[in-house]
């Protein structure tokens, strides 16, 4: 969890992302270092790309830019990020020049992961887990499930331990209430995420439906563990049905590369604002162009409910509702619409939510 100091710093960032579109800061960043990946994963076809990488000298002119302080966060991910040729030296360097990263796995070449752990120096892992047993066998083609736990046994006092869940057409709320109870086995966390069509991971299946009138009623009392997750899930429901309306402020903050160096708008859109191969990050993120493409999408795109993306605004408008009426926020943030409360379980849970972080 984020202390008040981190508070401070991403409201500051938003405030100057808003106010000085030409000299935008990022408080996030993701780098999919590799498509290489041994899982076998239905709901991501990574696997099934060429293997490509963006090479240490890549990825040290990539953090040289302006645009990137030292408060920013700073995910290594793949593909699965330790099968890296140069996993362990990209990690050296993080440590020494960038402390502040974060590394998400898959769990399934244990040794690699826990030696990586040992070796170097991370601030948080974070480690998929889709449900029990057999629903990990089914969604991920491999037996991974003793590898997961292995890891997270032998981490979990080394450096904070996030559990990453997905909710997809592939599993269940039974799967969600299994990796809660894991987590609260182990004395972690969780971090719950919903199925989305990306493009850079080939998905293949359409979103999940939410008609029938008991979704709410489905999610598990656990999920409160951390205070952003009900929310994130139940209103799912809404969007996806059609009854809620946010906009995007996130794409002004937090930013994705690719392996090939490409750097997309958001992880939904397949919108290239540029590729690094080509020109530098600050020239692709504080662009004339990029300027007019963000402010484009943010006033007009409700079109994902991705748990990078949504879980800022979500947080974002909880936390400014407890200081500020609706009409004052819309004046700098623009209209949205959260429900239309038709679920009384859903305003009964809503009330007690004080989503307190920017974690997602």
């Amino acid at each position: 969890m984020y202390n008040l100091q981190d508070y401070l710093y991403n409201g500051l960032i938003f405030v100057n992302n808003i106010l000085r579109k030409r000299h935008k800061k990022l408080t996030s960043l993701m780098i999919y270092s590799t498509t290489s990946c041994q899982s076998r994963c239905q709901h991501c076809s990574i696997w099934k790309k060429p293997t490509v990488h963006l090479t240490l000298n890549d990825i040290i002119q990539l953090m040289n830019s302006r645009c990137i302080t030292p408060q920013t966060v700073v995910g290594l991910e793949g593909g699965e990020f330790v099968l890296h040729p140069e996993a362990d030296e990209i990690m050296q360097w993080f440590d020494t020049h960038h402390p502040n990263y974060t590394l998400l796995t898959n769990a399934l070449a244990v040794e690699k992961v826990i030696a990586a752990v040992k070796r170097h120096r991370p601030k948080h892992l974070y480690v998929s887990l889709d449900g029990k047993r057999d629903t990990y066998l089914y969604m991920r083609g491999r037996d991974g499930y003793d590898k997961v736990m292995q890891v997270i046994e032998a981490c979990k006092t080394r450096l904070p331990v996030s559990l990453m869940f997905c909710l997809s057409p592939w599993n269940t709320f039974e799967d969600m209430t299994h990796v809660i109870e894991i987590a609260q086995k182990y004395g972690i966390d969780v971090r719950i995420g919903i199925y989305s069509t990306m493009s850079f991971f080939d998905t293949t299946k359409g979103l999940m439906e939410t008609n029938d009138n008991d979704f709410l009623s489905k999610i598990p009392p656990g999920i409160h563990q951390t205070k952003e997750n009900y929310d994130f899930v139940a209103l799912y429901d809404e969007w996806k049905n059609q009854r809620l309306q946010l906009r995007c402020h996130s794409i002004f903050s937090e930013l994705v590369v690719h392996s090939n160096g490409d750097v997309p708008l958001c992880q939904n859109l397949d919108v290239i604002l540029g590729n690094i191969h080509h020109n530098t990050l600050d020239e692709i993120f504080n662009s004339r162009p990029t300027r007019k493409t963000q402010c484009r999408y943010s006033n007009t795109c409700n079109n994902c409910w991705i748990n990078y993306h949504r879980k800022y605004d979500i947080i974002l408008l909880r936390n400014l509702e407890k200081m500020f009426p609706k009409r004052l926020i819309e004046l700098f943030y623009g209209k949205y619409q959260w429900t239309n409360c038709r679920h009384t379980t859903y305003r009964r849970h809503i009330k007690s939510i004080t989503a307190s972080t920017f974690t997602r």
